[in-house]
């Protein structure tokens, strides 16, 4: 997937720019900004859709009721996108649940080379009851669009120009940039407290919607809203209403469930048990080999951390989807730390990209030795063998992108003499051979080596 994202004055990264891999990892210490990167490409992934706009005119709309009208694409969709991520840009204040005004100063771009337009063939009827049926058609090797009318009956009749421009967005642009952009499903950080508040945060929004219906006519809905309902950043919102949904949820299987059960075996493992939910809405964990049903509250911090994680696995999961997970090690034992490294890659290698973000050294050295291992030399395999690594596990080094949230120099801008220091994403080394660089926790590793050494040998 070629998909960039650039990001300026976002929180408190003041700089970042990032490609996703098939596996990409934002590592740092705590307050640098990681959460930041993940939200924003969270909240434009998951909303696209609503800045889109295709570039279409009211006299081009007008022009095709008599002949064909040419629309150049390539240069269009370029111009769409620019324009869909400044759009977007001043929405941040929503996507974070922040005041107005507290992203002015901020920029987010993301650029693909992922649409080909070329490969692409459309031939769209647009139709309603209010306006002439207009075809949109594209040949496939053609950078160009024809639009036309059908008018069934000769008739003159008012032409309602938003209306064809809205189905015209409604049908087109997914057409056009639906393969350009992964669908998204986010983990966030705050996962054990929603799960442990399902019912509570259900009833709030049931509460308000009761409250809603039964307003007086002359009450602004918005001031309920306002009242009645705390936003939260994107990925939260996200969080809490897939927990709210998990009983439909169930019903679903993913193409793990359907084509590779034996993952969702070794998972079940990792968990330590299954959850279960009832038809009237109750949710548990069942720890393995018990009869036990643990309420969430119930339930220890491990088991509610990889709950959203399970169902996405067993009901939801698609290849080509983006799972983002935010903190993956959150109250995981080391040894389950390194085996949901070894999860992430397998999915990488079914199809599925990976984001994360994570403060684990654990998981980036599992990760490391996933990328050593995956050489043909006769003692990798024997190590592998030995150690009960799978073919299935091991990752490329080009596979993955891994950033290091940290303070460093940032670019001059325009009208500045001195270059400022201020966080940002770099880029960290990965070696075929070695794996992954990130001098951050070497460091500290390296320093409480030496403390350990200090007081054993010290007084020697």
């Amino acid at each position: 997937m070629s998909l960039t994202v650039k990001l300026k004055n976002i929180g408190i990264l003041k700089q970042a720019e990032f490609s996703l891999g098939d596996l990409t990892v934002i590592c740092g210490e705590n307050n640098t900004g990681k959460t930041y990167a993940a939200c924003a490409l969270y909240g434009f992934l998951r909303s696209w859709h609503q800045f889109i706009r295709f570039p279409i005119s009211d006299a081009q709309i007008q022009q095709a009721l008599t002949e064909r009208v040419k629309i150049e694409l390539s240069q269009a969709t370029d111009d769409m996108l620019i324009e869909a991520c400044k759009k977007y840009t001043k929405q941040l204040h929503k996507i974070f649940a922040a005041p107005e005004g507290s992203f002015q100063k901020s920029e987010f771009r993301l650029s693909t080379n992922k649409i080909n337009i070329q490969n692409k063939k459309f031939n769209s009827r647009l139709t309603s009851l209010e306006n002439p049926a207009f075809i949109f058609a594209k040949d496939k090797g053609s950078k160009e669009a024809i639009l036309t009318t059908r008018i069934e009956e000769e008739r003159e009749r008012e032409i309602n120009t938003d209306s064809v421009k809205s189905t015209i967005d409604f049908i087109i642009i997914d057409d056009i940039f639906s393969d350009a952009f992964p669908r998204p499903f986010i983990v966030s950080a705050e996962r054990t407290g929603i799960s442990t508040f399902r019912k509570e945060l259900n009833f709030a929004r049931s509460q308000l919607l009761k409250e809603m219906a039964g307003a007086d006519r002359d009450i602004d809905p918005r001031q309920l809203l306002s009242k009645g309902y705390q936003r939260y950043p994107s990925p939260i919102e996200a969080d809490v209403d897939f927990m709210g949904q998990l009983q439909d949820v169930a019903k679903n299987k993913s193409f793990i469930a359907k084509e590779h059960p034996e993952i969702l075996d070794d998972f079940t493992d990792i968990v330590g048990g299954t959850y279960a939910i009832t038809q009237n809405d109750q949710l548990y964990y069942v720890p393995k080999g018990t009869r036990l049903k643990l309420t969430m509250v119930e339930s220890s911090s491990s088991a509610r951390a990889l709950l959203d994680l399970s169902f996405y696995l067993n009901c939801i999961a698609e290849k080509d989807d983006l799972l983002m997970v935010d903190e993956p090690e959150l109250s995981l034992h080391p040894e389950n730390q390194r085996r949901i490294a070894r999860l992430f890659a397998r999915l990488v290698n079914l199809g599925v990209k990976v984001f994360i973000t994570t403060h684990s050294d654990y998981i980036i050295k599992e990760l490391n030795t996933l990328i050593m291992l995956n050489h043909d030399k006769p003692h990798l395999k024997r190590v592998a063998e030995e150690n009960g690594y799978k073919n299935s596990e091991l990752i490329k080094a080009e596979q993955v992108k891994v950033y290091v949230a940290e303070k460093g120099l940032l670019d001059l801008e325009e009208g500045q003499k001195k270059r400022r220091r201020g966080h940002k994403l770099i880029p960290a080394d990965i070696d075929p051979e070695f794996g992954i660089e990130v001098s951050s926790f070497d460091e500290t590793i390296d320093a409480m080596n030496k403390i350990q050494r200090d007081i054993v040998w010290g007084a020697k």
